[in-house]
């Protein structure tokens, strides 16, 4: 047998181990984002009855939803800045346990009130392993390999995303669970999650000197769309458009965002670091992430609340109904993922993925109290496939672009602008909601299962014109070909750089048993 012939079976039956070794180092990681995404999908189905049980409302049902959201949102940034200066591992073990103090609050609280406050905490634990899971993965495997990982993770996300609305529903509909479950349940996985953090995954501490944390930037930035969230939630309910509220909300909001701006750019270590935000890639991903972040968000949430209060099914068959949609992001993630390892060429799939996601929220669109399941179906599996082709690839444009030290930085920058994306959506949609019901309720005396029924197709109907920001944000794309090489300065190398040293050793300690390279 020829040296050839040698080396090609080596390299063919390392690159399995490979793969299998860096899964092992990342088991605990998967486990976490599975919990924690669990933990926002199981309240879609229960939602109706959580509210009831409590005697809430309307805009505290929104709240629920939002609060999580918004701290995810808030914190993001700030979990991306620490990432890049301290152990990646104990942060993501700090997230986990935030995650676990807010799911045992929510799974006690005795009002709406104190709910939507613990699910805020949960949202900040949240924010934490959701961007540091991309990091981890970004500082391990080069953007051309982490295709096949980002394909593992949106599956991971696409499984606890069709579960959570079966699992919520199920746990509500059984007498002798309840609602409270659907948080507590997800305690002994997050616990699991933190044994297998400790034991599989190990990195490189990197750490530096003369670091400023920008607290000030961050708190301003929460401060001023929690001041607009609270606005649109209130607005022509409890206070006019023309009135001195909506003045010092809209103003003090603004104000705030302004100020956050002027902070941004003096700020040493800025939460959102503008030189980032100003490169043509960034803004392209920014816009097609606020895109697909309302469409999932929107799409969840109140999917599940058309056909339990429209359509009379229980929380269950609510979950059911939506397996289409979360079929179409587990496939699609998948296959994507594979695809774009394999080529290297990553606008393709975000265009289409575009253009599936608006097609499909177009379809949502013309919905009303009897439009067809079947049609209903077509659209969510549009809308899945759709999020699958696009939610981790805009982010992978952006770790393509930028050198190692900027990793978390940047990814938390794209997800942070995502999130931003979801909290909007969900509270401008169940604000409109509110009213188109609340109206038809009002002035045409409908029931109102009819009056939410017809509201529906027209918050999907926005959510279509949004998705279609996306295709434009995907088509403006430069079209690149992922890096194989880890960080950018390494791409300029030449190949017989990449010769084993006495580093690969090392390296492979770092990163669990795998090449960093992920090959």
């Amino acid at each position: 047998m020829s040296t050839a012939a040698v080396n090609e079976s080596g390299t063919a039956d390392a690159q399995p181990k490979a793969q299998r070794q860096v899964l092992v180092a990342l088991s605990g990681l998967l486990i976490a984002l599975f919990v924690a995404t669990l933990s926002s999908t199981v309240v879609s189905t229960a939602l109706p009855k959580m509210i009831g049980a409590l005697h809430g409302s309307q805009t505290q049902y929104t709240w629920i939803v939002t609060a999580t959201l918004l701290t995810t949102t808030a914190t993001t940034p700030i979990w991306g800045k620490l990432a890049d200066l301290f152990s990646k591992k104990t942060l993501v073990q700090i997230a986990v346990v935030v995650f676990v103090v807010g799911s045992v609050a929510a799974g006690v609280s005795q009002s709406a009130g104190q709910l939507i406050a613990s699910r805020a905490l949960q949202g900040v634990g949240v924010g934490g392993v959701q961007s540091l899971v991309q990091i981890v993965i970004a500082a391990m495997i080069p953007p051309r390999e982490r295709g096949r990982y980002s394909g593992y993770l949106s599956s991971v996300t696409a499984l606890s995303t069709i579960g959570g609305p079966l699992l919520g529903g199920f746990i509500v509909d059984t007498s002798w669970l309840g609602w409270r479950w659907c948080f507590l349940i997800s305690l002994p996985v997050a616990v699991a999650a933190l044994i297998l953090l400790q034991r599989t995954l190990r990195l490189p501490v990197i750490r530096r000197d003369n670091v400023k944390i920008d607290y000030l930037g961050a708190t301003l930035i929460t401060s001023g769309v929690s001041v607009l969230l609270i606005w649109i939630s209130f607005v022509d309910s409890s206070f006019a458009w023309g009135s001195w509220q909506t003045a010092a909300m809209v103003g003090g909001g603004l104000v705030l965002l302004a100020v956050a701006l002027w902070v941004e750019t003096r700020a040493a270590e800025p939460v959102v670091p503008l030189r980032i935000i100003k490169q043509r890639t960034t803004v392209l991903a920014i816009l097609g992430s606020l895109a697909a972040g309302t469409a999932m968000f929107a799409a969840s949430v109140y999917l599940s609340q058309y056909f339990q209060v429209s359509r009379g099914y229980t929380a269950t068959e609510a979950g059911l109904l939506t397996i289409p949609m979360m079929g179409g992001i587990l496939v699609s993630s998948i296959l994507a993922g594979r695809m774009l390892s394999r080529t290297g060429k990553l606008k393709p799939f975000v265009i289409v993925g575009s253009i599936l996601l608006t097609l499909g929220f177009a379809g949502l669109g013309t919905i009303d109290h009897t439009t067809s399941l079947v049609f209903m179906s077509v659209a969510m599996l549009f809308i899945g496939t759709g999020v699958g082709m696009t939610m981790q690839n805009f982010v992978l444009v952006v770790q393509n672009s930028v050198p190692l030290k900027d990793i978390g930085t940047a990814s938390t920058t794209v997800t942070f602008f995502r999130s931003l994306g979801g909290t909007f959506g969900v509270t401008v949609l169940g604000a409109v909601l509110a009213r188109q019901v609340s109206n038809g309720v009002a002035q045409d005396h409908e029931p109102a299962a009819v009056a939410y029924g017809d509201a529906a197709g027209t918050i999907f109907l926005i959510c279509a014109a949004v998705a279609a920001l996306g295709i434009v944000a995907a088509v403006l794309l430069k079209p690149v070909v992922l890096r194989t090489s880890l960080d950018t300065s390494e791409a300029t190398r030449p190949a017989a750089a990449d010769t084993p040293s006495s580093g690969a050793a090392s390296e492979a300690e770092e990163t669990g048993g795998a090449p960093r390279d992920g090959r």
